[in-house]
């Protein structure tokens, strides 16, 4: 019954800590800080997942939460990538203005 409690207060303050990190995910000032909050909620989301597999006994649930930090790794991978693609176009743009013409290519070809 300790325990139970324990599983249930944990899990309370973790559903809180949550709300931070999505307000973070959302009005970061920067890519980096929105990329840190969805790794920190994905990681706070598997540890929410293990409590209730030792609480509610269940095995399957680890299963689950592995899959869940796979999915979650991959999902920060991702958007790295992607984040990472903006910002060498931006700073490729910043630096190399006469690259832009109207036709889309600068060497004159059609």
């Amino acid at each position: 019954m300790l325990y139970h409690n324990l599983y249930i207060t944990i899990l309370v303050i973790l559903a809180v800590m949550l709300f931070p990190c999505l307000i973070r995910a959302v009005r970061g000032p920067r890519i980096a800080d929105r990329l840190v909050s969805v790794n920190m909620m994905g990681t706070m989301v598997m540890v929410m997942i293990a409590i209730l597999a030792l609480m509610l006994d269940e095995g399957y649930l680890v299963d689950i939460c592995l899959i869940y930090a796979m999915i979650s790794f991959l999902s920060v991978v991702v958007l790295s990538k992607v984040y990472i693609g903006i910002y060498e176009e931006k700073r490729h743009k910043a630096e190399h203005p006469e690259d832009e013409t109207e036709g889309g290519k600068s060497d004159g070809s059609f």
